[in-house]
């Protein structure tokens, strides 16, 4: 598919700010290893042969029966008694880390929480889990979290400025008081409130966020339309008769969408900083949920277990700088005024 020559230079621009576009690919690697966490951190085998029967763990369930036990339940491969079934009889491909996120450690040589080994490489918590295997389901579920949230409040958010800008009047008047008064409400006194009359999860976090998080690019958006609502081509367009939506779309939305690409990473940034604040102050993910604010809680509990608080630190850290700087380089493309010069 060829690109369009702006394009072409709004990438050359992306490319031109070196700290985003080597941020965007770090993240990108590191979100792609994270997506596939169950591989690269689990307590099941990834693919295992018993009896001349090939098994994928992984991907499947298989009762402790199969493998020689007594219960119909889910095996525990970790099991001394598993193990040597399966090594009897024949073989298993074990993910690089043999943990997973709520994966005890029973085997430790001090007491949880321990310090890294050659077996839990950045040690683990007061419940003796491994914190990597943590570490990496907490960052997808975290990167996931704020995707679908910014993706969410971009359209609703987009769709509110676009009516209110376009049609204006009362209209306009009318949202703005509506928005200016749910604007107004305490966010996080409400969630406590809610967190108290059921049991918060990921689309139950998702969607009292999402509330609250549409109103950043109903302003910007809005500017946008009120702008250009009667530039001369749009009116052009309504006196050929052109749909009031079919305008919106196709001869509006392009210029609010500038200014609104241009927030869009910064919104994802407030999405992943909101996940972990609730997280750490326990108004977050159900309990034992891998989480970036509950890693960081570990190590507020536990002082003792330094590495703990400089994992949840950096990993937090690393995580909001690199969408910062993709947030810069994003801008950087969308800025009118370099597209221009380039």
């Amino acid at each position: 598919m060829k690109l369009s020559s702006l394009t072409r230079r709004r990438l050359q621009l992306f490319r031109q700010n070196k700290r985003g576009f080597y941020g965007f690919w770090i993240f990108m690697a590191l979100f792609a290893a994270t997506l596939c966490s169950e591989i690269i951190a689990n307590d099941k085998p990834i693919i295992m042969k018993y009896k001349n029967e090939f098994y994928f763990p992984v991907f499947a369930t298989y009762p402790d029966k199969l493998f020689g036990g007594d219960f119909e339940t889910e095996a525990v491969y970790r099991d001394p008694l598993t193990a040597k079934a399966i090594k009897d009889n024949g073989w298993a491909v074990w993910p690089p880390i043999r943990f997973s996120y709520s994966t005890i450690n029973y085997d430790l040589q001090a007491p949880a929480p321990s310090p890294p080994t050659h077996v839990n490489f950045l040690g683990t918590d007061d419940q003796g889990r491994d914190v990597l295997a943590r570490l990496m389901y907490g960052f997808r579920i975290s990167v996931l979290f704020g995707l679908i949230l910014t993706a969410l409040s971009a359209v609703i958010g987009i769709f509110a400025g676009a009516v209110q800008g376009y049609f204006g009047g009362w209209t306009d008047l009318l949202f703005q008081r509506f928005i200016e008064i749910w604007s107004g409400l305490p966010e996080l006194f409400l969630l406590i409130i809610l967190a108290s009359l059921v049991t918060p999860n990921f689309w139950w976090l998702l969607v009292i966020l999402l509330m609250f998080k549409w109103m950043s690019l109903t302003g910007v958006v809005r500017a946008e339309f009120l702008r250009s609502r009667n530039f001369d081509y749009v009116k052009a367009a309504r006196a050929l008769g052109v749909s009031e939506p079919r305008i919106m779309v196709r001869h509006v939305l392009p210029n609010a969408m500038v200014a609104a690409m241009t927030m869009i990473p910064f919104m994802m940034s407030g999405a992943v900083t909101a996940l972990t604040t609730l997280d750490f102050l326990g108004f977050g993910l159900p309990v034992g949920s891998p989480s970036l604010g509950e890693l960081l809680l570990q190590g507020k509990n536990n002082p003792q277990a330094p590495w703990l608080g400089f994992t949840g630190f950096i990993s937090i850290a690393l995580l909001l700088v690199l969408i910062v700087f993709i947030s810069e380089a994003v801008r950087d493309a969308f800025d009118p005024y370099k597209v221009q010069k380039n």
